[in-house]
């Protein structure tokens, strides 16, 4: 461990420690008042631990914010993003002007922090919850990549996060809790703003659980102190600087609102009022002034902040330096693995080798996904795969058969066994992305997909290149009945596709591809995709190949046209996954009456109306007969059948029996394709 970190004569003076904390409490409150809006009372009470860990402990690159070494913080409660924000202006990542935009059109300062690393900012936060398990993510790519480079530089690094009560209650938490003790990250550091407050009660209201005893069970080193004291906050993150064997927790008991005063001068603290709402008139005067701030000029930074983190800065370049030399040390005496660690983290797509990748002729087509799993895992050597419990069955072992576990101690390896937790497992997929160098990769059944949600969104927002696999794609997968059969998720997942982020694209690639060749191209737009997730949604029964000649590489448009097809077809019929198959056979029945068909495959079609509306209309032409065939909602393809064609999908949910038997009986047959199309001609 560094010394810089960990001497103690050479700590910053109390006093300056307890101005520069209330410095930030200042800035907080006086953004929210500014915007009208906001909430001051977390990030009042947080201050001082913020302070400490950004004045004493982060390492990070004052020249370089995207060093790939530094330490990371992790801000789970986004609702405190006045606390962050001043912090990050103390030390030269926002101006006082930019403070004030809180809240603002256009601002760099919104109500909930996002992923901004070029500032300082780690993740996107405000779901309660997700942002402190990116963080035990994170510390699992440090890990990985520690093992898998060499570079003395991973090793060092440390993970903080923060959480709140709020955020320790949701259930993903526990998720995280078990995982991160579990695998023993060391290089994890969390502290638990004990503040007993939440929005609308105090804390027991709803709770009466041991947070630390939890904890501890959980296998973490659980520290208790003073949430509000430099000095007990710097005792215990040294202490857990020291521990090599356990994640920390930190239990700072802090007070919510600290330093508030209301309008008649007595204590605000320890209020739920100050949770979401300014202070308000005479209520901010006097807490500004008791702060020792001037409410008519709120916005500075003080002299004695001001040089305490030109100190800071200055003790940064020394120990950075010295790192750096350690890490061009490593470089020299490893450049390939040192030139394999720069494209890693410069977010390039992988070099695979795709075309001597070889399916099995009518597969399903989640084992086609487990063979190109299988060349992704000798190939990608920076490439983590997860499974929430079904490895076997959602054939992600496909990738666990090249490598293996995660298990304490031991990195070296590349699969992430997550557990039954979809939700915890994406978040912590998602964190391995935000730290950065790591391709990350995770798999369960598609109607788990829900679980998974709100995760899918964050990563969306973040642009973050996550591989979400899954599989058991409709009613097919048959005995195991309506819990398992998604019906309802195609829709709601292909809504992201249909959803811009903030750069214009589609938020999200959604593939679902038609047989196992098809599988193979989707998986390679899937790892060419470097700024959206994507999703593979795959069958868990057999699919028909498509008929020979089809040019597969044409999925890589979204839509395209089946072998076999005919010149100025009579009807055009689409469909994707399994039931493009069931088109096929079911053309074959129309052909024998003279009818003439065009087949579409649609893995995507977001992805589709991307391309020019020259190739759309040669795929699909306005005023064209179109039929659609879809296990999922009818709605799945209302936008590429439109109100004058006719879709065939399913309008409740599965039932249990045998997929080929609930073929038959819900019309997913080449017969009701043949009457389906001739009633409509």
């Amino acid at each position: 461990m560094c010394n810089y970190l960990t001497n103690l004569s050479n700590m910053n003076n109390k006093r300056v420690m307890d101005h520069a904390a209330n410095n930030i409490r200042i800035l907080a409150a006086s953004m929210v008042e500014k915007a009208k809006s906001g909430h001051p009372g977390g990030a009042m009470g947080g201050a001082d631990f913020i302070n400490v860990l950004y004045s004493e402990f982060l390492q990070y690159d004052p020249q370089n914010p995207k060093w790939e070494g530094r330490d990371r913080f992790f801000l789970d409660p986004g609702h405190m993003a006045p606390m962050l924000y001043a912090q990050l202006a103390l030390i030269g990542k926002f101006t006082l002007d930019e403070l004030q935009q809180l809240r603002q059109w256009g601002s760099p300062t919104p109500g909930h922090p996002e992923a901004d690393v070029e500032r300082g900012i780690e993740n996107t936060s405000g779901p309660l919850g997700q942002g402190h398990v990116f963080a035990v993510g994170a510390a699992i790519a440090a890990k990985f990549l520690a093992a898998r480079t060499g570079n003395p530089t991973f090793a060092k690094e440390t993970i903080y996060a923060y959480i709140s009560d709020g955020g320790i209650q949701e259930e993903i938490s526990q998720g995280s809790g078990r995982i991160a003790g579990h695998l023993g990250l060391d290089n994890l550091i969390m502290f638990y703003d004990a503040n007993e407050i939440q929005l609308s009660t105090e804390t027991n209201a709803v709770t009466t659980e041991d947070t630390a005893m939890k904890y501890r069970a959980w296998g973490w080193n659980v520290l208790e102190i003073n949430g509000n004291d430099c000095d007990e906050i710097r005792k215990a993150l040294t202490a857990a600087k020291a521990e090599d064997k356990r994640p920390t927790l930190i239990i700072g008991h802090c007070v919510m609102g600290k330093g508030a005063r209301k309008a008649d001068n007595t204590s605000y603290e320890h209020n739920c009022k100050t949770h979401g709402a300014p202070l308000g008139g005479d209520a901010y005067r006097n807490t500004i002034v008791n702060l020792g701030g001037n409410p008519d000029d709120p916005f500075v930074i003080f002299d004695d902040v001001k040089e305490m983190y030109a100190n800071r800065a200055e003790e940064l370049k020394n120990a950075v330096a010295a790192r750096h030399e350690e890490e061009n040390a490593w470089a020299a005496a490893n450049p390939e693995k040192a030139a394999q660690q720069k494209e890693w983290f410069s977010g390039a797509a992988p070099k695979v080798d795709w075309e001597h990748i070889q399916q099995k002729a009518n597969d399903a087509t989640r084992n086609a996904s487990a063979t190109v799993l299988g060349a992704l895992a000798q190939q990608v050597p920076n490439m983590i795969c997860a499974s929430a419990d079904l490895s076997n069955s959602d054939k992600t072992d496909g990738f666990l058969k090249q490598t293996h576990s995660f298990v304490r101690g031991d990195f070296s390896g590349a699969f992430f066994q997550a557990g039954v937790a979809e939700l915890t497992m994406a978040c912590c997929c998602i964190g391995m992305a935000l730290h950065g160098g790591v391709i990350a990769a995770c798999g369960t059944f598609f109607v788990f997909s829900d679980y998974m949600k709100p995760a899918v969104r964050m990563a969306a927002l973040m642009q973050l290149p996550v591989k979400f696999i899954w599989t058991h794609d409709a009613f097919r997968v048959g005995e195991d009945g309506p819990t398992h059969e998604p019906v309802e998720q195609e829709a709601q997942i292909r809504l992201m596709e249909k959803l811009k982020n903030h750069h214009g694209k589609n938020s999200m690639l959604v593939l679902r591809p038609a047989d196992a060749e098809e599988t193979t191209v989707c998986w390679k737009m899937a790892m060419e995709n470097t700024d959206t997730p994507t999703a593979l949604i795959l069958s868990r029964q057999n699919i028909n190949m498509l008929p020979e000649g089809t040019d597969y590489s044409q999925a890589a448009k979204g839509a395209y046209i089946v072998a076999g097809s005919d010149e100025n077809p009579d009807v055009i019929m689409v469909a994707s996954g399994s039931e493009v198959s069931t088109l096929v056979a079911g053309a074959e029945l129309l052909h024998k009456d003279g009818i003439k068909t065009r087949v579409v495959s649609v893995p995507s079609e977001g992805l589709f109306r991307s391309q020019s509306k020259e190739y759309q209309e040669s795929i699909i032409p306005t005023g064209a007969k179109v039929f659609g065939l879809t296990a999922g909602l009818p709605v799945n393809l209302l936008g590429l059948v439109g109100a004058n064609g006719k879709i065939w999908g399913l309008e409740s949910f599965g039932f249990s029996a045998p997929y080929k038997v609930l073929d038959e009986k819900l019309g997913f047959t080449a017969e009701n394709v043949y009457n389906q199309v001739k009633s409509m001609l």
